[in-house]
């Protein structure tokens, strides 16, 4: 039978960057897996559907988290203070020994069941996520994010140097291992599929880059790695291969930037002149994660330099260098950062009535259609994929009439799993909150 319902309140989402679109006491009509479309009343045809009612709360399409360590979440919000702090002390104590206990399936299938009921209470329905070297535990990553109803990719990560004990393959192990993890994870676990992960050139050989490279083309897989975050890694890069005119060539030798198959490249602080050039014409996804570029770098993106030039851009939570999986907390860290990096560029000459910064509707867009369309999702359009978050913002009243755009700003400013009451990904309801209170299903009369 059909999948055939509609969802009744207060809608928001965004067709672009420019502003909400904001339908009150309205229809959101799924009929199978996608949006058939918004109602003001429901059309004869749809007068015998099934609706649920949620009064006033509002309904948002859900948001899609394009950079994110699965294999971090065992030690979020911790390693960003610690004692002549870089990145090869945060790999060292944090990032590499908690990865390699990953080899240990029963406390990988603990963690991950963690990671993802976390997930499950934030307003995201896709990701990119990051695994680690064992292949074994990356499948198991893939099984219980789809158990719980999410759709994304997983990566195994692919390291052949520059690694800490435990993690480091030789070339030929990395690509024997990702061959065989393809063969069997190709058509899927429900909505999960595979994504080449190489973590970033510094541990991987242009040898095993090329493979990689090729694997992608010839499974149709797309690509996720790490680009021009920091300076220092730019600088090793530069020392690893002095033939790189520009970082992102070590991934362009080897047809891992794009644009067949689709590159996801996190960070990409520092990308300028022909690497700027570079991700425009191989049609990169630039997955921007605004704090943890502040812990690592202290930098900004120049989120709206790759805007301007139609560069597509998301939104990514980077947990563990980033301490939250609430991308509404993301949301609101974009627009802070573009604010200190417009204030910051362009010093005394500033003009306060061109505010070259994220708006809350941008920002929003970045979340949801921006990085969405890896999977054409993030919008209420006709033919989109049918991911929607119910959010109660009740916790919030104080008797003050507010509207839907403020009620919604405050959520994203305030809100945490509290809010998340319920969530469809794919038109299939997959989280409830307990005790939630909602009015009976019901069909509307002609």
């Amino acid at each position: 039978m059909e999948n055939l319902f509609a969802i009744k309140g207060t809608i928001a989402f965004t067709k672009d960057r420019r502003q909400f679109c904001i339908r009150e006491n309205a229809y959101l009509v799924c009929r199978g897996t996608k949006v058939d479309g918004i109602y003001d009343h429901l059309p004869e045809a749809y007068k015998q559907i099934d609706v649920e009612d949620m009064g006033g709360k509002i309904i948002i399409p859900g948001t899609c988290d394009i950079h994110v360590h699965a294999s971090q979440h065992t030690f979020q919000g911790i390693g960003q203070n610690i004692e002549n702090g870089n990145w090869d002390t945060w790999f060292e104590r944090y990032a590499f020994p908690d990865e390699a206990r990953f080899r240990n399936l029963s406390f990988a299938e603990k963690a991950y069941t963690q990671f993802s009921e976390a997930l499950l209470k934030t307003p995201t329905t896709r990701l990119c996520a990051y695994a680690t070297t064992d292949r074994k535990s990356t499948e198991l990553l893939m099984r219980i994010l789809a158990n719980y109803g999410f759709s994304g990719y997983v990566g195994k990560v692919n390291m052949d140097r520059n690694c800490g004990k435990g993690l480091l393959e030789t070339t030929e192990e990395t690509i024997e291992e990702t061959t065989k993890w393809l063969e069997e994870t190709k058509q899927g676990y429900g909505e999960i599929y595979p994504m080449i992960t190489p973590r970033y050139f510094p541990s991987c050989t242009p040898q095993a880059l090329e493979k990689l490279g090729e694997l992608a083309s010839n499974y149709h897989v797309p690509i996720q790695s790490h680009l021009s975050e920091g300076l220092d890694e730019i600088e090793w890069v530069r020392k690893l291969d002095p033939t790189l005119e520009y970082y992102a060539q070590a991934y362009e030798r080897a047809g891992l930037l794009g644009p067949d198959p689709q590159a996801v490249m996190a960070h990409c602080v520092f990308s300028q002149g022909a690497e700027f050039a570079k991700l425009k014409e191989h049609h990169v996804m630039v997955a921007h994660c605004p704090q943890s570029n502040l812990n690592s770098s202290g930098h900004v993106a120049p989120v709206m330099d790759f805007i301007r030039a139609g560069i597509d851009v998301g939104l990514g939570t980077d947990v563990g260098g980033g301490n939250t999986l609430n991308m509404f907390r993301t949301i609101f860290e974009a627009i802070l950062a573009s604010k200190v990096r417009w204030a910051a560029n362009d010093g005394e000459t500033r003009d306060p009535e061109k505010h070259d910064i994220l708006t809350l509707p941008a920002a929003f867009y970045l979340a949801t259609k921006g990085g969405g369309s890896l999977w054409h999702t993030g919008s209420f359009e006709k033919g989109y994929c049918f991911d929607a978050v119910i959010l109660d913002d009740s916790r919030f009243s104080n008797g003050i009439q507010r509207t839907s755009y403020e009620r919604l700003e405050r959520l994203i400013n305030m809100s945490d799993d509290r809010e998340i009451v319920k969530k469809y990904i794919n038109g299939v309801c997959v989280y409830q909150k307990d005790g939630f209170q909602k009015s009976e299903n019901h069909r509307v009369e002609t």
